[in-house]
């Protein structure tokens, strides 16, 4: 049985990156979860970029800060911790600067994420260049 939706009802909230959240939902503590943590905190970030979404530059620059912050309390592998400063600080410029900064984000942490967060990283990625 389909409804149709009532001219009053408000459009149903979707979570941009369920997967990223799922897998950090599943990963015991340590390294991996920790990964997947901080790449769902830079999806996020890299989401109030996009055209449609985009905040204010004094806003990604705050958010950008404590995101910072934050992800110097993680114990991320080395291999990752650069791509994603990187990619965090990248979020108070362009999106085409934020989509080239997940790109590296994804090809040094794509081993410690499954398929379906990489896809989308990838598909941020590829909207944000876009936009």
């Amino acid at each position: 049985m389909h409804a149709e939706s009532l001219p009053y009802a408000l459009e149903p909230l979707r979570f941009p990156f369920p997967a990223l959240a799922s897998l950090a939902g599943r990963l015991p503590l340590g390294g991996g979860r920790e990964v997947a943590l901080a790449a769902l905190m830079t999806a996020r970030l890299a989401q109030g970029v996009m055209t449609g979404d985009a905040l204010h530059t004094g806003e990604r620059v705050t958010r950008a800060a404590a995101a910072k912050v934050w992800l110097a309390s993680l114990a991320l592998p080395a291999t990752t911790r650069v791509p994603f400063a990187r990619c965090v600080e990248s979020t108070t410029g362009t999106s085409l600067q934020v989509a080239g900064a997940i790109r590296s984000l994804v090809a040094a942490a794509g081993t410690h994420l499954d398929g379906p967060s990489v896809q989308e990283l990838e598909k941020l990625a590829r909207l944000l260049a876009g936009s």
